[in-house]
Order: C-alpha cells, then sequence, then structure tokens
C-alpha cells in the first residue's frame, strides 16, 4: 500500500536538495580555480561584505553549526585567506578578517554570479525568473528560521 503524499515526485524537499546539488556542481569548476570549495565561498561572500564578523555570526548566517564552521575556518586561515583572533573585550567570542590575499580574491570571484547565469541564456529560464524564484526561497528560509 503506498501513500500519494509519500511519493518523492511530490515532496518539496527533493527538488531543493536535487537543486542545491546541481547548483553546487556548477560552481565547482569556477571555485576550483579560487581554490576554494563551496562553503568556503559562502564564508568569503560573507567576509567581502562586511569584513571583522564573529563565528557566531558566520554559523547563523549560513545555518552552520560551530563544530561544523571551526574546521572550515581553521582550512582558510591555513590557507592565508583570513585570520581569526580572540575579543579582547570577550575571550571567548574569535573575530574573523579577511587578509590581504583574501581581499584580492574578490575581484576575480565576482565573475562567478554573472558565469552562473550565463549557463541559462540558451534556455527558457530569464534571469528575472531566477531573481524571483531567489526571493521565494528566501521567503521560505525565513518562514522556516523564524521559529528557531
Amino acid at each position: 500500500m503506498s501513500c500519494e503524499q509519500l511519493k518523492l515526485d511530490n515532496q518539496i524537499c527533493f527538488p531543493i536538495y536535487a537543486l542545491s546539488r546541481l547548483i553546487t556542481s556548477e560552481y565547482k569548476p569556477l571555485l576550483e580555480k579560487l581554490e576554494l570549495t563551496y562553503p568556503q565561498y559562502l564564508v568569503m561572500l560573507l567576509l567581502w561584505e562586511t569584513d571583522g564578523l564573529l563565528v557566531s555570526e558566520i554559523g547563523k548566517k549560513l545555518f552552520l553549526n560551530t563544530n561544523t564552521i571551526t574546521p572550515l575556518l581553521k582550512r582558510m586561515e591555513s590557507n592565508g585567506l583570513l585570520t581569526r583572533e580572540r575579543n579582547k573585550e570577550d575571550e571567548r567570542k574569535v573575530i574573523v578578517k579577511l587578509t590581504k590575499k583574501g581581499h584580492e580574491l574578490e575581484l576575480e570571484a565576482s565573475k562567478i554570479p554573472e558565469k552562473l547565469f550565463s549557463k541559462f541564456d540558451k534556455s527558457e529560464i530569464k534571469k528575472e525568473s531566477l531573481i524571483e524564484f531567489r526571493s521565494t526561497l528566501n521567503l521560505l528560509i525565513n518562514h522556516l528560521n523564524k521559529n528557531k
């Protein structure tokens, strides 16, 4: 006996999961040129926007736990992209700042979004539709995150 609501094709989560994996795989060759993984790229996006974030702020914005974000930041620090310093007022807090090398990567990385959008140029999917879809996804994220 099969329940209709349990069919994979009827799930909201699966297309989002599959899309996430497919989009991440599209980023991979672009990020390899920068010697970044996708999670590292997300950290860099945050720091290019606002340098000097706390580890906890990065984790919150990326929906990552401390035990996930700390090893990621350690690898990035050993690659010379950022520094981690204890906050002088509160030693429990760690501030993450870009190095010169981290800042220099921004210019090259700035070409990535347009390269990804260009993959849809010959499809029926328009840039405006992707932007609207992103807005809908952000609404879903905000709604689900509201009670956390």
